[in-house]
């Protein structure tokens, strides 16, 4: 089998492709020379001499004007001014000219130019001789040879000017006729390019390109350990035949190791899910544990410092003060008991009970919970009128005592805490802000997660838990929690409560 190299058919293909980018590219620089020397032609020579022969059109007849007012100049300053402007028009009428003989021009033109500036230095030797005559004598010639004379100057002017407008027409005309030719001819060759392009790529597809993909895909296939995959191009002469061969050398070590990997995955499957069954239960136990500690942690605080100062004020106190004060005890020994009721079912979601919550009446009961439990804690609490709307009163109660519980660990008891709540619209608004070791930026975007504590609360108690029930709570109430904090200053906490 003679051995036929793809990188020898690639290089042909290529060097194709690069002769026909020169050449479209001669080709075109070609067309687009003569085009611009067309152009080119208008710009130096056309445009511009209309340029020049409009300003020597204007410079002229404002000659003729200004000789008129020398004429008609009753006083020796007008004479002279009328003089003056004479003697700028005059000079620049003969910088005009330098101008328009820098430029080359036909025979014709030339004729007309060389009449012009013969008719126009008779008329300006008339002129000369005005101002040596009387006001009479030269009104007289002003109007007879020096008008005949200007009148001649500037129609041979006008000829020299209509034959430029022509000619600058016909090379306009000639500049579009070069353009489209240009235009067309570039156009074929793009086609004739194209085509050829075309033609190229189909064969690099057709001989190199989709025999490669072919591969490709048939490789993934027995990657993916399918079985029974062909290989056409085995008995090609070239790379791509080289390929397919030690692909086929690959398929049948990847058949023999198939039964290993089966037998070994479902030794490694029976393992696995003992080792799961086991990571499971011992998970389930670890956060029952955790959720039982952070949970009643709170109530059964409230009902031992209730009990405490019962304890220690019995003798004073009177029959109402100690009803008031079983009376927490009692709600504090209800919301343990719902909460081991909840623990022990262990639901996968929270039980949500929606009823009309009074807000204003639900942060006041929380904050004096808290103050009796923490009495060298200053708090600074400003409730306006909150809409009453749905929600589950336990709940809220559980989430807001997590924050505020979190603001009083993490604070001193010098610097207040300060609970903020109002309404815009249907809306609650609370605020829950306190000047402790607040929390790192880095920290932030976790907190929320299970077991998920911040990094400098040292040795401070806690699980990681309450926040995590706190974002499952405002889920269920349609709320968001923002949480601005620095280091040390404390944290900012903002619940925001949508209207359902």
């Amino acid at each position: 089998m003679r051995f036929q190299s793809l990188r020898t058919r690639l290089s042909l293909a290529y060097a194709l492709f690069l002769l026909l980018v020169v050449g479209l590219g001669a080709f075109s620089i070609h067309q687009l020379n003569d085009y611009n020397r067309v152009t080119a032609e208008i710009r130096d020579r056309w445009l511009r001499s209309t340029r020049i022969l409009g300003d020597l059109n204007n410079d002229t007849s404002d000659f003729r004007a200004a000789e008129g007012s020398y004429l008609l100049a009753d006083t020796f300053r007008q004479r002279q001014e009328s003089l003056g402007e004479m003697r700028q028009l005059d000079a620049s009428i003969v910088h005009t000219q330098l101008r328009y003989q820098e430029i080359r021009h036909d025979d014709r033109e030339d004729q007309l130019y060389r009449s012009f500036v013969k008719l126009w230095g008779h008329y300006h030797r008339l002129v000369e001789q005005e101002r040596q005559l009387p006001p009479e004598q030269a009104a007289i010639l002003y109007r007879g040879q020096a008008n005949v004379a200007y009148s001649a100057a500037s129609e041979t002017l006008g000829h020299l000017t209509q034959w430029n407008l022509i000619g600058a027409r016909n090379a306009a005309e000639r500049e579009s006729r070069t353009y489209d030719q240009a235009t067309g001819l570039i156009a074929g060759a793009i086609l004739l390019a194209g085509f050829l392009l075309i033609v190229a790529i189909a064969f690099i597809t057709r001989s190199i390109s989709n025999p490669l993909l072919d591969l490709v895909q048939r490789m993934q296939r027995i990657a993916n350990q399918e079985p029974d995959v062909s290989l056409p191009t085995l008995q090609r002469s070239d790379e791509i035949g080289l390929m397919a061969r030690a692909v086929a050398v690959f398929q049948k070590n990847a058949r023999d190791l198939l039964d290993t990997q089966q037998r070994l995955a479902e030794q490694a499957k029976t393992l696995e899910l003992a080792l799961q069954n086991e990571k499971d239960a011992t998970q389930q136990q670890h956060n029952f544990v955790l959720m039982t500690s952070h949970e009643f942690r709170t109530p059964l605080a409230l009902i031992d410092g209730h009990a405490q100062r019962l304890y220690n004020a019995r003798e004073r106190l009177g029959p109402e003060d100690v009803g008031e004060r079983a009376q927490k005890i009692r709600r504090s020994i209800q919301r343990l008991t719902r909460l081991m009721d909840g623990l022990v079912d262990m639901p996968l979601e929270l039980p949500f009970h929606p009823q009309d919550v009074n807000m204003e009446e639900l942060l006041q009961r929380l904050v004096q919970e808290y103050q009796e439990l923490f009495p060298t804690y200053s708090f600074q609490v400003e409730i306006g009128v909150l809409p009453q709307r749905r929600g589950d009163p336990e709940l809220l109660h559980r989430a807001l005592g997590n924050l505020l519980s979190n603001a009083i660990k993490y604070s001193s008891e010098t610097e207040p805490i300060m609970i903020r709540a109002w309404s815009t619209g249907a809306q609650w608004q609370i605020d829950i802000v306190d000047h402790g070791i607040g929390i790192p930026d880095k920290d932030l975007p976790h907190l929320g997660e299970r077991y998920f504590r911040g990094s400098n609360v040292g040795s401070f108690s806690g699980t990681g838990v309450g926040l995590f029930l706190v974002h499952q709570v405002l889920a269920l109430h349609r709320a968001t929690l923002h949480i601005g904090a620095t280091i040390p200053h404390g944290t900012h906490i903002h619940l925001s409560f949508d209207s359902w």
